[in-house]
């Protein structure tokens, strides 16, 4: 491996493009699986995971697995390198890779595969690396272990390795541990675990989980050049459809540890067949029919798996379903064949399959198998007087009038303290939040996106009450938190709730629900006990879960209900402003319009206003009324929802719509190259993707960049912004701001004196658009 002198980039790809094979490839397939069941036996109980799962890979090629969570993904991952968890086993069929069967092989030979010529990356790279190994001695692991190499040659590869994926000073990070590394180079170290010896085969379980826009852009183009260079094969696990929807060859949509489609990636995402697959592109947020309209979702629940029934698994959450789908079980039958230019063969095993049709009902859901209350038309005129009735209306003038203002921020700031040395002494500071303000009203929803580590979480913490201030306020209705009495301050905090991203950990295992939550109501003495009682019951009923979950156990729970009963602790005490940090980060589809719709609607009947952290562009924008824009602590961009997305003024806002746009999923029947997946007016010219790496950490800390924060990493840097730091938003209401000295969408030259100063306003028709 030779180190690359700078980030590789993919070249560009189109949905459902082939990797040509390297030449002199065989033409035999890579990895066969054929008829591959597995059961996970646990006391008396018996899950059949894997009901005779059948893949086919060839050299080079990309096969993307998607479906709900617990469909059987990533067991058939773990099935390939024999990695079942305990008490799994293979019950029927085999896997074949490069002609062995590994469901037979010896211990010595699967290890000898391991690593070698298959390499995972797992989902949680930090669960996945060794906390008290440095970063090279973990990377430098597999060639001890597979390859004739002395240590310093290995180590040497090793740090050739994580140069050839992008990791920013790869000799310095070999000697850090995995905690003092971002998400981002966590996610490069294991994918550079993976690769260094080479293999045939990579499979990536959720690789991109949990990350930012931009940094799951990089990762990906980073796999697509890989694979070109290497002539890899790869096996992508996700349950992100926009990550596979040009990264792939062909998919596999799984159900109930079936496959119930399989076809090439542009084939399956313009035209799909299952009605299961159809349910699933139809509750992407970027496939409403109006933003004020809920998600289409799949109703019930996944079949349990330690019962085996008759007739197809998907039947009872199917409207389409029949006395012949309840009473025999589909085959997976092909529906059209593979044809020149290296379309895939595409297979379905549903009785009443979705007639394609050529870019109809892209965004009103025509022809899905999923369950309405009522038409798109119907719902959006409901929401729409839902939100005029809930305005204001001024008796003078008979104008809807802004909602009032709760919650103000006003140059707020947060710096941590950097200690180091034996006696753990002060030596610099990281600046966390850097002189954030704006302003949200009543009952709107203002939407936070950003790299990670921009601050948006300290942010949230900060409103919340969980971290204070360094500087700054923070006004509740006018009144400022850090100037009230601790009576007061307690009595105001209530009104504000947070709503966590891991809902897991921020529950106590040994805590029952309904304890879980009664104890904000007894901390702040709520009532009485029966009255607390009463509240539970109330709370579980306005999250859709049953009363009788309040004597269960949060690991009793799927993640989807999981984050419910965060919500349900979050209103428990009947707050105005919830911060929702990465709600639904984790989630699959399915679930996520689940808890978005569920958040819409809890938001009317009670008028909350939500402070939304997400990175997710597509559900910001389809939940969000305002947004803004965070880069290294700096509110660099505000404004609507819209009008941010369809003409972003801010460099570093443009890159971020380009990113997500390059990982949207492509709208039904229309071109490889066109629709970006994130609604409508969408902008996505300029830059998709980011030069260098935020200068987050101790390097920012001891040697902070002058001007402005952006400028090492902006196409349009020039002198200006190396000499002065473009002035902070302010607290405006309304309005489209953005911190640019050049802004990206109308630029003016105003001679003042011998100097030229650039000034930019919002495209109203009036000035032509140009860049400088």
């Amino acid at each position: 491996m030779k180190e690359p002198t700078e980030v590789p980039t993919a070249r560009a790809r189109t949905a459902g493009a082939p990797t040509v094979p390297p030449t002199g490839a065989p033409t035999a397939p890579l990895l066969s699986i054929e008829d591959l069941h597995v059961s996970i036996t646990a006391g008396e109980r018996t899950v059949h995971a894997l009901n005779g799962v059948g893949l086919d890979l060839r050299h080079g090629e990309a096969l993307g697995i998607v479906g709900e969570s617990g469909c059987g993904k990533t067991m058939t991952a773990l099935a390939v390198l024999g990695l079942l968890p305990h008490g799994a086993r293979v019950t029927g069929g085999r896997v074949r890779f490069d002609g062995r069967d590994l469901t037979s092989a010896d211990p010595t030979t699967l290890r000898a595969v391991r690593g070698n010529t298959v390499g995972m990356v797992f989902q949680d790279p930090l669960t996945s690396l060794n906390p008290t190994l440095t970063i090279g001695a973990q990377v430098a692991e597999p060639l001890l272990l597979h390859k004739e190499l002395s240590r310093k040659q290995a180590w040497r590869q090793a740090e050739e390795a994580l140069g050839l994926v992008g990791l920013p000073r790869p000799a310095e990070r070999m000697r850090a541990y995995p905690h003092q590394l971002s998400g981002g180079m966590r996610q490069r170290v294991a994918l550079a675990m993976a690769l260094v010896c080479e293999p045939s085969l990579l499979i990536a379980d959720e690789p991109t989980t949990a990350l930012d826009v931009t940094t799951q852009h990089q990762i990906l183009e980073l796999v697509d050049d890989l694979r070109q260079r290497l002539g890899m094969a790869l096996v992508l696990v996700t349950h992100d459809l926009g990550v596979i929807a040009r990264r792939v060859d062909k998919v596999a949509v799984m159900y109930a540890g079936r496959i119930v489609e399989q076809a090439g990636a542009h084939q399956l995402f313009t035209a799909p067949r299952h009605r299961y697959t159809q349910a699933l592109f139809e509750a992407l947020p970027e496939r409403a029919a109006h933003r004020a309209a809920p998600l289409r979702t799949i109703p019930g629940l996944p079949p349990s798996l330690t019962v085996r029934t008759k007739g197809c698994p998907f039947a009872p959450r199917c409207t389409h379903a029949s006395a012949e789908c309840r009473g025999e079980e589909p085959e997976l039958v092909p529906v059209g064949q593979a044809g020149q230019g290296g379309e895939q063969e595409h297979s379905h095993a549903c009785f009443h399959p979705a007639v394609p049709l050529a870019g109809v009902g892209a965004r009103t859901g025509e022809g899905a198998g999923v369950r309405t209350d009522t038409d798109g038309t119907a719902m959006e005129a409901e929401a729409e007087a839902e939100e005029v009735a809930e305005a204001e209306v001024d008796a003078r003038t008979g104008r809807v009038a802004p909602a009032p203002v709760l919650l103000e921020l006003d140059a707020l700031h947060k710096e941590f303290p950097l200690a180091g040395g034996v006696f753990a002494r002060r030596r610099g500071s990281v600046q966390a939040v850097g002189g954030v303000s704006l302003r949200l009203r009543r009952g709107e929803t203002f939407g936070l996106v950003g790299e990670s580590g921009c601050g948006k979480t300290t942010l949230g913490r900060i409103v919340a009450g969980l971290e204070e201030a360094t500087s700054g306020e923070v006004r509740l209705e006018g009144r400022d938190l850090a100037l009230l009495t601790r009576t007061e301050r307690r009595a105001e905090r209530r009104r504000i709730q947070l709503m966590f991203q891991d809902s897991t950990a921020a529950m106590d295992p040994r805590m029952r629900v309904g304890e879980i939550l009664r104890e904000p109501l007894a901390i702040h003495r709520y009532g009485t006990r029966g009255e607390q009682e009463s509240r539970t019951a109330e709370l579980l009923d306005a999250v859709g879960l049953p009363r009788g979950a309040k004597h269960r156990y949060p690991h009793e729970f799927s993640g989807g209900q999981r984050q419910r009963l965060g919500l349900a602790r979050a209103l428990a005490l009947e707050p105005d402003l919830v911060i929702a940090d990465e709600p639904v980060s984790a989630l699959d589809v399915s679930v996520q319009a689940q808890i978005l719709n569920l958040m819409r609607r809890l938001q009317r009947e009670r008028s909350l206003t939500y402070l939304f952290i997400s990175h997710d562009l597509s559900v910001v924008r389809y939940l969000a009324d305002r947004v803004g824009v965070m880069y290294l602590g700096r509110l660099v961009e505000s404004g609507p929802t819209e009008e941010v997305f369809a003409r972003p003024l801010h460099p570093y806002t443009r890159a971020l719509l380009g990113a997500g746009s390059a990982a949207a999923v492509p709208e039904p029947g229309a071109g490889t190259d066109t629709g970006t997946g994130l609604g409508p007016g969408t902008s996505t010219a300029g830059p998709a993707t980011l030069r260098g790496e935020p200068p987050l950490g101790p390097a920012h800390a001891t040697a902070p960049v002058s001007g402005c924060p952006f400028r090492p990493r902006c196409p349009k840097a020039r002198d200006l912004c190396a000499e002065r730091e473009p002035a902070q938003l302010g607290p405006g209401v309304d309005g489209h701001r953005a911190a640019c000295h050049f802004p990206v969408e109308v630029e003016v030259e105003v001679e003042v004196g011998a100097e030229v100063e650039y000034k930019a306003e919002v495209a109203k028709g009036e000035l032509p658009t140009h860049d400088k």
